[in-house]
């Protein structure tokens, strides 16, 4: 496996980080949350990805620290400063350091690629099919800006697919070969049915449903995720309501303030990491 690159200093992050505007608007918007749980999905159905956060993550006790720690990396690259990405950056690339077992490793350039990949192409797909763009050159450039959340953690930008055509091949041919394991369903399951979250019983029901409406047919097959003509009908009302509300709701309105998504993505991650420290040093004690 080659070195991973070393961490890129805020003056080395000035000029990659110069050119964020298209990645910030599509980021910005509440509706691409809502393919946050088929992102998560997607990772999972990589068996290096799930086997990494099975043995080193407490998804039965925390079923959403992964989903909500890695969009708020996403968010803190998207909308921090070159100084605050240059700090969270050595923070996580520290915790992949100690992510490794058989066939994997939390600092692999490739499963980098495929986990910011999963992000890349989910907010695509809300953007194409929810939001009726009419900028047919939105995709590029945002698959374009969005390349460097994977290249501030290690996986150098001459790895990754050059423009959208190979982003969309690279996709197609990466989905074809995953089969979806056993560890994958079980770190799912403990997602998308927390044991102890129960009281936020209906909006996971929704967060189910949208979750399976959203995934790629395969996938949803392979997590043995229900199905009917009655789920399909429920989640296109959902989904159809949740772009009406967007077309007509003004930007401003419908967007967070960027210093305050910074702020509180920063907050949970380092509540995460630490969180992660303390468990560590238990372990060893």
């Amino acid at each position: 496996m080659p070195a991973t690159p070393p961490i890129p200093t805020p003056e080395l992050l000035d000029d990659r980080l110069a050119e964020r505007d298209v990645l910030r608007r599509l980021a910005a918007e509440p509706l691409v949350g809502l393919a946050a749980g088929r992102a998560l999905l997607m990772q999972l159905a990589h068996p290096a990805v799930a086997r990494g956060v099975a043995e080193h993550s407490d998804f039965a006790d925390r079923p959403l620290a992964r989903l909500f720690g890695t969009l708020d990396f996403l968010l803190i690259v998207t909308f921090g400063t070159p100084e605050q990405v240059a700090r969270i950056s050595a923070k996580v690339r520290g915790i992949h350091g100690t992510v490794r077992g058989d066939g994997y490793s939390g600092n692999d350039p490739d499963l980098q690629m495929w986990v910011n990949a999963t992000l890349i192409d989910s907010a695509l797909h809300i953007h194409e099919t929810l939001m009726r763009p009419r900028d047919d050159g939105l995709a590029e450039d945002y698959y374009r800006q969005a390349r460097v959340v994977a290249e501030v953690l290690g996986c150098p930008l001459d790895s990754q697919p050059a423009d959208l055509a190979a982003f969309r091949a690279y996709m197609a041919g990466t989905l074809a070969a995953l089969e979806v394991t056993d560890t994958a369903r079980e770190v799912a399951g403990a997602v998308l049915w927390p044991r102890r979250l129960r009281v936020l019983f209906p909006g996971l029901a929704v967060f189910r449903l949208i979750t399976a409406a959203l995934l790629p047919e395969s996938l949803r097959a392979q997590y043995d995720l229900p199905w009917t003509p009655g789920r399909r009908r429920a989640a296109r009302l959902l989904l159809g309501t949740a772009a009406a509300v967007h077309r007509v709701t003004p930007g401003p309105l419908r967007r967070p303030p960027q210093p305050l998504l910074v702020r509180l993505a920063t907050h949970r991650v380092n509540r995460t990491l630490s969180a992660r420290r303390d468990r560590r040093r238990a372990a060893a004690g």
